[in-house]
């Protein structure tokens, strides 16, 4: 069993924790304890104390979705009421709305709609670049792959093509976990762990930078969110392309599954362990849009030091009936400053831009 004594981080850190290791201490109860050792991690990777945040909107352009996963409110069948398909004249209003507001990036995600032609995602792609100055942060691992299956191209093809039109990053959503015991519960109709790692990887090995995320709450055991850890720092140390990893609990309203009841506690003991395995992770995000801006602070002392964005947009999360409000750039500099740290705003790659 690891040793606990805070005195020994630094040979903690050194030598890598393994497998039985980090469920040992994921299933002690002594959270303080824990959240010492992942806010000294933390410290080590940043120790200057501040806490960083992007300023961006999620576009969903579509809401109609083939995959139909348990645990979503969002998706929409083709006929029902509200189910849209935005064009490029909604979208760019969105973009020109970002951008006053003082917005670097755009994260475009949607269902898997099969109605969509790939000509759509490229002309949408190069008709951005040429027309505003953000970075395009988009396409989940699902949403790649349901595009490279539905027009008979390679993973690598499809990836290649986006990043030719203007695609910059890639979103880690569609991990829920990573093991497929759970994602045949959750999400049947969704790609499985080996091909969401795989559209990473090769993402990663042909330039675009990603990040990682964790939705737990659901059906997993404490041993399957160990093991999605160990997946991403696996892939992490082959290609370095996760800039980031943002795990949140499952938002449950007006979804067709019952939690697993994970409170805060549990929250922030997901999040140390996540900064005590991914050693080879230099961010880790605490998702305030899903815990709120209390967590979210706390988090900032159990191994965090990101807050994300302050999300001008956000469609998914507001359907399972999880409604923290978006916040504007100030609310975001005083959370942060009210929680003993330093307040900057970055952009996609964490670059610095802005320190308050």
């Amino acid at each position: 069993m690891i040793p606990l004594n805070i005195h020994k981080i630094h040979k903690i850190h050194k030598k890598r924790i393994d497998r039985d290791e980090a469920l040992n201490l994921f299933k002690d109860n002594d959270l303080l304890k824990i959240g010492k050792i992942a806010d000294a991690l933390r410290k080590e990777k940043h120790s200057d104390g501040i806490v960083t945040f992007i300023i961006d909107r999620n576009i969903n352009y579509t809401n109609i979705c083939s995959s139909q996963c348990k645990f979503c409110a969002f998706y929409k069948n083709r006929n029902d009421d509200g189910a849209y398909i935005l064009n490029i004249h909604e979208i760019f209003k969105k973009i020109e709305e970002t951008i006053e507001l003082g917005g670097t990036q755009i994260l475009i995600q949607g269902g898997l709609n099969k109605d969509i032609a790939f000509d759509y995602y490229i002309d949408l792609l190069s008709a951005i670049k040429q027309n505003f100055d953000i970075h395009i942060h988009g396409f989940s691992p699902p949403e790649i792959y349901f595009m490279a299956e539905n027009n008979n191209l390679t993973i690598k093809e499809t990836i290649a093509l986006l990043k030719e039109a203007g695609l910059e990053s890639i979103p880690g959503g569609g991990a829920e976990i990573l093991v497929d015991r759970v994602r045949t519960k959750i999400s049947p109709n969704k790609i499985g762990r080996d091909k969401w790692l795989e559209v990473m990887e090769t993402a990663h090995n042909e330039g675009l930078n990603s990040s990682a995320t964790m939705m737990f709450g659901t059906v997993e055991t404490d041993e399957e969110i160990i093991e999605h850890l160990f997946k991403l720092r696996e892939l992490q140390d082959r290609t370095g392309g996760f800039r980031a990893f943002i795990p949140w609990s499952f938002q449950s309203r007006n979804t067709k599954l019952n939690p697993r009841n994970t409170y805060g506690h549990y929250y922030l003991k997901v999040l140390s362990i996540s900064r005590i395995v991914l050693d080879n992770f230099d961010n880790i995000q605490a998702s305030w849009v899903t815990q709120g801006a209390k967590m979210a602070q706390a988090a900032l002392s159990f191994g965090a030091n990101d807050l994300g964005s302050t999300m001008i947009e956000e469609n998914v999360v507001k359907a399972a009936g999880t409604c923290n409000p978006m916040v504007e750039e100030n609310e975001m500099v005083n959370m942060i400053k009210d929680a003993g740290f330093t307040p900057a705003q970055r952009l996609n790659d964490y670059t610095i831009i802005k320190y308050y």
